[in-house]
C-alpha cells in the first residue's frame, strides 16, 4: 500500500505543471470531447509507466544492492531538482489530429511522457519499492488526478494552482526519498 500511495502522490504532485498536463489543456481546448482524452491519457500512461515499471524491476535484479541505493538515492534527489524547472510546451506536441480525439491523445501522451520525470520517477519507484503493479497503478492514477481535471476544467482550474509551491513540495518529497534512500532506508529489500 506504501508503494501505490507514495507513487500516486508523487507522480499527481509531480505531474503539476508538467508539459503533459499543458498538453491535457491543449487537447481539451481543441477537441472539447474529455472523455475520449480521459480514456487516452489512461491508456499512454498505462503503457508508458508499465514499460517503466518494469525497467524498474529489471535495475533491482541487474545492480548490486549497494550500486542500487546509490543510484536510486542520487536519480530521486536528481528528480527534486528536474521538478523544480518549469516544462515548456511546444506547439508540435498537438499536431496529431489526422487520428481522432482518443488516437491523437494516446499518441500524443504516449511520445511526450517518453523520458519525462513521471516516467523516470515510474523506473525509480518500482526499483526503490519492489512493488510494481502498485507503482504502476499509483503513478498512473496520480497521472489522472492532475491531468484529468485539467481536461474538464481547462483554464478556469490552471491560473488557480500555484505551481511553484506544488513543485516544492514534490521536490521536498523527491529529497526525502533520495535522503531515506541513501541512509539505507531500503535495507530490509536488500539495498
Amino acid at each position: 500500500m506504501e508503494a501505490f500511495l507514495v507513487s500516486m502522490g508523487v507522480v499527481a504532485l509531480a505531474e503539476i505543471g508538467d508539459k503533459t498536463q499543458l498538453l491535457a489543456f491543449v487537447l481539451a481546448a481543441k477537441f472539447r470531447r474529455p472523455v475520449p482524452i480521459i480514456l487516452g491519457i489512461f491508456s499512454a500512461t498505462l503503457v508508458s509507466h508499465g514499460l517503466a515499471g518494469a525497467v524498474g524491476a529489471w535495475i533491482t535484479v541487474a545492480l548490486g544492492p549497494q550500486a542500487l541505493r546509490w543510484i536510486l538515492g542520487c536519480s530521486f534527489i536528481g528528480m527534486a531538482v528536474w521538478t523544480l524547472i518549469p516544462d515548456k510546451f511546444e506547439a508540435g506536441d498537438a499536431r496529431l489530429a489526422k487520428m481522432g480525439v482518443y488516437g491523437t491523445t494516446v499518441l500524443a501522451f504516449f511520445l511526450a511522457e517518453m523520458g519525462d520525470k513521471t516516467q523516470i520517477a515510474t523506473v525509480a519507484l518500482a526499483a526503490r519499492f519492489h512493488a510494481v503493479f502498485a507503482v504502476i497503478a499509483g503513478t498512473t492514477l496520480g497521472m489522472l488526478l492532475a491531468d484529468v481535471p485539467a481536461v474538464l476544467l481547462g483554464d478556469r482550474f490552471a491560473h488557480r494552482i500555484k505551481v511553484r509551491w506544488v513543485h516544492a513540495i514534490a521536490a521536498a518529497i523527491f529529497v526525502a526519498l533520495g535522503t531515506a534512500t541513501l541512509l539505507g532506508a531500503g535495507a530490509a529489500w536488500g539495498f
